[in-house]
């Protein structure tokens, strides 16, 4: 059980009270005030299951120990470092007190100010700047922060309050002058490594937590912009927050920039590594050489006590929910977002659209006038096989464009749940309903180009239908892709299965092999594949119920459900099948992106 216990090196008597001082204060002139609070962990333990492929090493234990009794305790106004080798445990250490630990087992006590810590509602007072900078590549900086502090803000904040409190915080992280930038990605265009490490930093202070953590905010970056994304910290912690940062090789100025020292040990030579220093005087040699145990000297200090104990007179935080916000404002809010990110998209959302015109106009030229031919079976097969071309080319083509789209957002998804800003269904629902009115367009689009110049039949009940049936067909692919991420791992597996599924799709769609002539043991497939109905709604509205004669004295309603086995009178019910896909799909979606987590942490 080891802890390096800090002594302050400035201003002890100032913090020592405002671990005491129990009311809610307002510090470093934020428009906003916030509760100074204190956190305190005693003998925490975290195991996880022995990996199968280290057991055949020698490994015999059921569970591999990684953290081991640490205590400690972090205080409002100072900024604390976690320091260790690579692969001590810094990391492990942040995420099990921060709770973002989503497997294994952990031990332990931890605290508030003195009340035990609950982590249903542990996100509405803390704050956590990942090391990976995930943010939503097409919103700008201002809409990044005004998202979080909508959604994680208390609803009893009015909107000019929390508008002049994002221009505050970006004007502490130094942020203004880039508010209409867009965010980008990481490996492409947009904010630098630096900008959008305070970026990151600003998302959590938006919400007015008490205690943030942060995870090697200086990882990846230059002596410049590590100083200057030091000195954004500085800043919050400045604010009286409670900060802890895990940090990996330090510069000897953002050493400096942490408020203590530690007791009894003689200070940092000039020109001598950080990192090593730390290393060296929290040894086992260097103990025994002082003659102290910094574990028994922590848990004597007047440190250990004061943060250990409730001050008299101070209420345990409570919140009646676990979001600050209801369901139906975290809806809109992921909606507003979501429309941000699409319209901002043109590369999946314009070339899309013009991807369906490019396609409405090739088989519209190479299925000219086929529609309105009726005197011979094959004039027939020619225009089911326009439905069917298009219907699968656009279809799958929807899905897979689709699925990148939804992995990077997965991604985003996964950090703004676990901040606490909205719950897995409001997501899903923004993700599906911004898609609706792209797909409508793409239906109308074509529709008005292919469904004349192949020479389908101009009434308003045939054209409505094709329509209908082209709207819900696309709608449910793009389901479907989105369905296909939501459930698995990462994108390559997701394209795997889906391209299975779109070849089973095909084999089964009807008009490869109809109905009528699959064997009996493989029919149960035609019913549960969602293009089989769709060429039925398709093929059924528009010919289903003609009386044109054909070869053999057929008309065409009878070769049509002879061979086919579609009937007129049964589109109405096709249409509800249609619709129960993309519920069904939709309903997956939305209950994998609750119950699957791909984070490996």
């Amino acid at each position: 059980n080891r802890y390096l216990n800090y002594a302050e090196t400035k201003n002890e008597g100032q913090r020592n009270a405002s671990i005491r001082e129990t009311k809610t204060i307002k510090k470093g002139g934020m428009i906003l005030p916030f509760q100074p609070l204190s956190l305190v962990f005693d003998d925490i333990r975290y195991a996880v299951d022995v990996p199968q492929d280290i057991k055949p090493q020698g490994v015999l234990e059921a569970r591999l120990e990684l953290l081991k009794g640490i205590s400690g305790a972090f205080r409002p106004g100072v900024l604390t470092a976690l320091m260790g080798i690579s692969g001590a445990g810094k990391t492990t250490l942040m995420d099990v007190l921060a709770g973002r630990k989503a497997h294994g087992y952990m031990e332990g006590s931890i605290t508030i100010s003195g009340y035990p810590k609950k982590q249903e509602t542990f996100a509405r007072i803390a704050g956590y700047c990942e090391q990976t900078d995930i943010h939503s590549p097409n919103l700008t900086v201002h809409e990044s922060l005004q998202f979080s502090a909508w959604l994680r803000l208390p609803q009893e904040v009015d909107s000019a309050t929390r508008k002049m409190f994002i221009e505050e915080v970006m004007d502490l992280v130094e942020l203004t002058p880039l508010k209409d930038s867009l965010v980008g990605l990481p490996s492409g265009s947009g904010l630098s490594v630096e900008q959008r490490k305070r970026l990151t930093i600003a998302v959590e202070l938006v919400a007015n937590p008490s205690i943030i953590f942060m995870d090697e905010p200086t990882s990846g970056l230059d002596a410049r912009a590590a100083a200057i994304v030091m000195r954004t910290v500085r800043n919050t912690v400045d604010t009286g927050r409670t900060v802890v940062c895990t940090i990996h090789q330090p510069s000897i100025d953002i050493f400096d920039a942490f408020d203590e020292g530690i007791n009894g040990v003689p200070k940092i030579k000039d020109g001598y590594n950080p990192a090593t220093w730390v290393l060296e005087i929290t040894s086992k040699a260097q103990e025994a050489a002082l003659g102290v145990n910094f574990a028994v000297l922590y848990k004597s200090s007047e440190l250990y006590r004061e943060a250990s104990i409730a001050t008299p007179g101070s209420k345990e935080l409570n919140f009646s929910t676990k979001y600050s916000r209801s369901f139906f404002n975290q809806c809109v809010a992921c909606l507003w977002k979501q429309h941000w990110s699409y319209w901002r998209n043109p590369s999946y959302t314009a070339v899309r659209i013009l991807f369906t015109s490019f396609t409405a106009l090739m088989f519209g030229t190479v299925f000219w006038d086929l529609g309105s031919r009726r005197t011979r079976k094959q004039d027939l097969f020619n225009a089911a096989g326009s439905m069917y071309a298009s219907v699968l080319f656009l279809g799958i083509q929807n899905a897979s464009v689709a699925q990148p789209v939804v992995s990077i957002e997965r991604t985003v998804f996964y950090r703004e749940r676990a901040a606490g800003m909205y719950s897995a269904f409001p997501y899903a629902f923004g993700q599906i309903v911004v898609e609706l009115p792209y797909i409508l367009v793409q239906t109308v689009v074509f529709g008005v180009i292919a469904y004349g110049m192949i020479g389908f039949e101009w009434t308003i009940a045939k054209f409505f239908w094709y329509q209908f049936f082209m709207f819900f067909t696309l709608l449910y692919f793009t389901l479907y892709g989105m369905m296909t991420v939501a459930v698995t791992p990462n994108l390559s597996v997701a394209g795997i299965i889906s391209n299975f599924f779109y070849a089973m799709w095909n084999l089964f769609s009807g008009f490869v092999v109809p109905k009528t002539r699959i064997p009996m043991w493989w029919r149960w497939y035609y019913y549960i594949c969602p293009v089989s109905w769709t060429l039925y709604g398709l093929v059924a509205s528009q010919f289903g119920d003609l009386t044109d004669e054909l070869e053999e004295n057929l008309t065409l309603e009878q070769f049509v459900k002879s061979y086919f086995g579609f009937e007129s009178d049964f589109v109405p019910y096709v249409a509800i099948i249609i619709i129960a896909f993309c519920i069904l799909f939709a309903f997956i979606f939305a209950f994998s992106v609750k119950a699957f987590n791909f984070q490996r942490k």
